[in-house]
């Protein structure tokens, strides 16, 4: 059996701000274009059993531009993962964006 399928295999609580609204976010990055370069950005959630919402990545010459939406996270925890993206090699830029929820569009 492994990881995913345990049954105590619950999302992770963000302990350093456990009251703070969740929110929908997109990661906007740019890699190098190498063959392992998307599977060590996705990596990064699924080592936190985080499953995005979205994925789209196109190459621009030697550069892929990733982006990534994602839901249920803090601002901290958003924060924090885009700090390790940073920190990867294969990694040039990253942008995190807020994104509305869906009722607070249908509000507008």
């Amino acid at each position: 059996m492994n990881a995913l399928e345990r049954p105590d295999t619950l999302p992770r609580t963000d302990a350093w701000a456990a009251s703070a609204a969740h929110s929908n976010v997109r990661y906007q990055l740019q890699a190098e274009a190498e063959p392992d370069s998307l599977c060590r950005v996705l990596n990064l959630f699924a080592l936190q059993f985080l499953t995005p919402t979205s994925v789209q990545m196109s190459q621009q010459g030697d550069w892929l531009d990733i982006q990534i939406g994602i839901g249920g996270l803090s601002w901290h925890r958003a924060e924090v993962i885009a700090q390790k993206l940073r920190n990867l090699v294969c990694v040039a830029d990253v942008e995190l964006v807020n994104q509305p929820q869906l009722h607070e569009l249908a509000a507008c």
